[in-house]
């Protein structure tokens, strides 16, 4: 092979290899990447934008569980819908829509809460009872919210709501201002519907005072709800103290 060949030959097998080789150059754009709006996954989707407030498995969170089947029968998908579409102002609930200022779009939404009603809703989560309106149909009253809230509560919260119903029962203080301030009426109102039954907290539709006890009616939650706000301040929170 004379010089010109084997030159001839070296430059056809480096543009072999680089040809070969290109698709590992550094710097090289790969696979195209899923962009966030076509991200359809429920599980990718609740864990990115729902898990850090509602728990990682839908309970167990800072802020209400929603895997609870009759919290989701309660407030119906049409509402679920809408607040994780719009948030609900004077709360740390955010809002999602892009439409609203949020990453999400509207079918990405609709995926979030279908996925919650196939993984955590039930048919028959109500037993076939109706619940109370979702949100306060009439005012309360304060006064009578203390009494129905010592008929059905203070067994659990103690007579006060301070939390200390016995010397074995001691649950969190329902009336302290720093926790008012966190939670709103609405908050309150679906707490005391749908219950907490990871915490032992039966829904509207039983109370822990033994047989004979009777659902809450609409009014005495409203009630209930009056009476808990009337315990807000304007300030909550305690002064610094200096030394």
């Amino acid at each position: 092979m004379n010089l010109r060949s084997a030159h001839a030959l070296m430059m056809t097998s480096a543009v072999a290899f680089l040809c070969v080789g290109c698709k590992n150059v550094p710097g090289k754009p790969g696979p195209e990447a899923e962009r966030p709006a076509q991200l359809l996954q429920f599980s990718m989707l609740y864990r990115d934008n729902c898990a850090a407030c509602h728990g990682e498995s839908g309970k167990e969170g800072a802020a209400i569980s929603l895997a609870n089947p009759v919290y989701l029968a309660a407030a119906g998908v049409d509402r679920i819908q809408t607040v994780t579409a719009k948030g609900v102002a004077g709360t740390l609930m955010p809002a999602f829509a892009e439409s609203q200022g949020g990453m999400l779009t509207d079918q990405q939404i609709a995926v979030l809460v279908q996925g919650m009603e196939t993984k955590w809703g039930r048919a028959d989560a109500l037993g076939g009872q109706a619940p109370p309106s979702y949100g306060s149909s009439s005012t309360g009253d304060s006064a009578q919210g203390q009494k129905a809230f010592t008929m059905f509560c203070a067994s659990c919260h103690g007579a006060d709501g301070t939390g200390v119903a016995s010397d074995k029962i001691h649950t969190g203080s329902l009336v302290d201002p720093a926790y008012l301030a966190l939670i709103s009426d609405q908050g309150l109102r679906s707490l005391i519907l749908a219950g907490q039954p990871q915490e032992g907290m039966p829904d509207w539709r039983s109370d822990m005072t033994g047989p004979g006890s009777r659902a809450l009616t609409d009014q005495e939650i409203t009630d209930i709800v009056a009476w808990l706000a009337s315990h807000r301040i304007a300030t909550p929170g305690q002064p610094y103290q200096h030394p």
